[in-house]
């Protein structure tokens, strides 16, 4: 039988339902809501055949470690997506798009990546064992249906990791605000990853070392940086229009 884990949030468990209402068990719903948000539910369910069960705010509070579940949850197969790399490389019809998370520990922050990375078409993305949030059920609600699209890739040597990527002819390209070229006068049409730090910290000695190119965003306000995830949109989205251009 299928592994199964908890999800919640509305857009979350709406995503799936419309992704593959097959792979939801069960949805648990507050008994105190009664909203046109809770009914549209009631009826997404109904129309796929799955059970509502109305249960009250402690239950839910415990089935989901006490997180801002907003009054729903579900119980789902996990995704069954790429554990592997190359299970993604080698199955490609493009030249691959990749995002490197480096040392992101906030699962909203890696959440709104993950529905980021989604939008611009990723092929994965890649982030380290340690120092990294990994997926979880907040991350799931945050990503509103991308984290199980998206495949999440977690290594346990990053520098390992982007060292073979460049071996099969991908291009590494940290963001870093005190490089000396802008993204937009970085050539970005071919297999290319873009690697990230966390804000504040930014990329480790060693992951900047790795990379083969720097890039900025240029800044041009009284902002000095951005959020990981504005960041991961504004790389990814100028590469997706190189791309369309060429």
């Amino acid at each position: 039988m299928p592994d199964t884990r908890i999800i919640h949030g509305f857009h979350a468990v709406i995503s799936r339902l419309r992704q593959n209402a097959a792979g939801v068990k069960e949805i648990y719903l507050d008994s105190g809501r009664t909203d046109r948000r809770a009914q549209d539910l009631v009826k997404l369910a109904a129309g796929h055949g799955i059970r509502i069960m109305q249960v009250d705010a402690k239950r839910l509070a415990g089935m989901t470690g006490n997180a801002r579940h907003q009054g729903v949850a579900a119980r789902a197969e996990m995704a069954r997506l790429p554990t592997h790399i190359d299970d993604v490389l080698d199955n490609l019809a493009e030249p691959a798009l990749l995002l490197i998370l480096d040392g992101v520990t906030d699962p909203h922050n890696l959440g709104a990546c993950l529905r980021v990375a989604d939008g611009m078409g990723v092929h994965a993305v890649i982030a380290p064992k340690d120092r990294a949030v990994g997926l979880n059920a907040t991350v799931a609600k945050v990503a509103s249906g991308a984290a199980e699209t998206v495949p999440y890739i977690a290594v346990t040597n990053l520098a390992r990791s982007m060292r073979e990527l460049k071996e099969r002819g991908i291009w590494l390209i940290g963001a870093d605000e005190k490089a000396e070229r802008d993204l937009y006068a970085v050539k970005l049409g071919g297999a290319l990853a873009w690697v990230l730090g966390a804000e504040g910290e930014g990329m480790r000695r060693l992951t900047r070392e790795h990379c083969d190119e720097l890039a900025r965003i240029p800044m041009l306000g009284a902002v000095e940086s951005l959020n990981v995830s504005v960041s991961a949109g504004i790389c990814l989205a100028e590469a997706r229009r190189q791309r369309q251009a060429a």
